[in-house]
């Protein structure tokens, strides 16, 4: 088999396309939960922490020349090294919300595949006729 052929077939398989699809999905589904993080839950969990804005929480790891401003994006612009770990702790709590939100897709999913056990298949005619003979020996005993 040639090469070109081999991989034709492998590319057009229904699980590579499927998971082709699947990426492009998840990759849209992601700016939705970014969305929803950033705009909608961590407003929410500033105000509970007393208004604090997670992004900007960072410590610098360099000087900062006099005129900068002390915000993040002033600081990374100007390249003095921060450690922003108030970016981490949104990415972690994208996270969580993303894995929080596929095990429902994929519970719900999971719910609505699980099949109902097929009928047992209807005996053969001449397995019946088998057991009315045997009943009807046993009868006559």
């Amino acid at each position: 088999m040639s090469f070109m052929k081999e991989f034709r077939e492998f590319a057009v398989k229904g699980n590579v396309m499927d998971l082709a699809v699947g990426v492009i999905i998840g990759a849209a589904f992601g700016k939705i939960v970014d969305s929803v993080v950033n705009d909608l839950i961590m407003p929410i969990v500033g105000l509970v922490f007393g208004k604090l804005d997670f992004s900007n929480l960072f410590v610098v790891l360099g000087t900062v020349p006099d005129g900068i401003p002390r915000t993040l994006d002033a600081l990374k612009k100007a390249g003095i090294p921060v450690f922003a770990y108030g970016n981490f702790i949104t990415v972690a709590v994208n996270f969580a919300i993303l894995a929080f939100i596929i095990f429902l897709m994929v519970k719900q999913i999971n719910r609505l595949k699980r099949e109902t056990p097929a009928a047992p298949a209807a005996t053969p005619e001449d397995v019946v006729l088998l057991r009315e003979i045997r009943d009807s020996l046993q009868q006559k005993r």
